[in-house]
């Protein structure tokens, strides 16, 4: 039972920072379950397993609260599903480590653009006058879903910083669209799993079960605090997250630290990102409160 209890609240937390920020999930919990010894293909299957009933009722909360846009939702999910479908069915044959220093490179990109455009009001990619660049959608849903099912998590990190850097939605859409989305990439990798036979692996349930436990527990609280969260500063985290995570990737293909200096640097930066994420909240509460000015008829 506390095996349960302990990763439910693993679960939760990792739902909790999916959810509002539109990543976290399936890397947490696959990095959990390899940290156990537990094999690359059979931790994708059971980080998927349990992706299952949470991306479902984490999708259905974001679209009752309104954070879904159905045009991009459709144009990323399924080009996603197909990805997550092929991933799955070459995971076991095919080995991606040396692709996975460039992706944590991109992304690390990706990061640096979402921070500087929502932490401090700098655009370094401009946004298109269309307000979105439709022929992007589709080869960000099929890369997301192959690396989602390739690395046992990545749909989020790959699918959210580049809606970001490719539309003009506010944050709470992307998070909410992304979400809605990994559900079909989450039912099509398992898919792949069971036609390969992955799935008939010593998957370790009861791990499985208490994330499901978290995720759904969560999940509609989450979808209702992306809705609510201010644009800047919730832009400005999901950035500080993402260089984070691919940052240490990167580090870690070139450089062994020692524990404490991770530490340091993790909670540095950390730092960091509040104090501009809070700078950014200040500066758009500053404009909101400004007086809208209208013309005399």
């Amino acid at each position: 039972m506390w095996l349960i209890a302990a990763f439910a609240l693993a679960g939760g937390l990792a739902q909790l920072v999916d959810g509002t920020l539109g990543m976290g999930f399936g890397v947490t919990s696959a990095t959990v379950l390899l940290a156990l010894g537990i094999a690359p293909a059979t931790a994708s299957a059971a980080t998927h397993a349990a992706k299952l009933p949470t991306t479902l009722v984490s999708g259905l909360s974001h679209w009752r609260a309104g954070n879904v846009d159905r045009a991009v939702f459709l144009r990323v999910a399924v080009p996603g599903a197909v990805g997550g479908f092929l991933g799955a069915m070459v995971l076991t044959w095919i080995s991606l480590a040396a692709a996975k220093g460039t992706m944590a490179g991109l992304l690390l990109f990706f990061g640096v653009v979402i921070l500087v455009r929502f932490g401090f009001g700098l655009r370094i990619i401009p946004v298109p006058r269309s307000g979105n660049t439709a022929r992007w959608l589709a080869p960000i849903g099929l890369l997301g879903g192959f690396v989602d099912a390739t690395g046992g998590g990545g749909w989020g990190p790959v699918v959210t910083p580049s809606l970001m850097t490719v539309t003009r939605h506010e944050p709470r859409k992307i998070v909410g669209t992304t979400n809605a989305a990994e559900f079909a990439v989450a039912v099509s990798v398992s898919l792949g799993f069971l036609i390969t036979g992955t799935t008939h692996q010593d998957i370790p349930w009861l791990p499985v079960l208490g994330l499901v436990l978290g995720g759904v527990a969560v999940a509609p609280y989450a979808a209702r605090l992306a809705g609510r969260l201010p644009h800047a500063p919730m832009g400005a985290m999901v950035g500080g997250l993402i260089i984070l995570v691919n940052a240490a990737a990167v580090l870690g293909t070139v450089a062994d630290l020692p524990v404490w200096l991770d530490l340091a640097l993790i909670v540095g930066w950390i730092g960091v990102v509040a104090r501009v994420a809070w700078r950014a909240w200040q500066r758009e509460r500053a404009i909101s409160r400004e007086p809208v000015l209208v013309d005399p008829v």
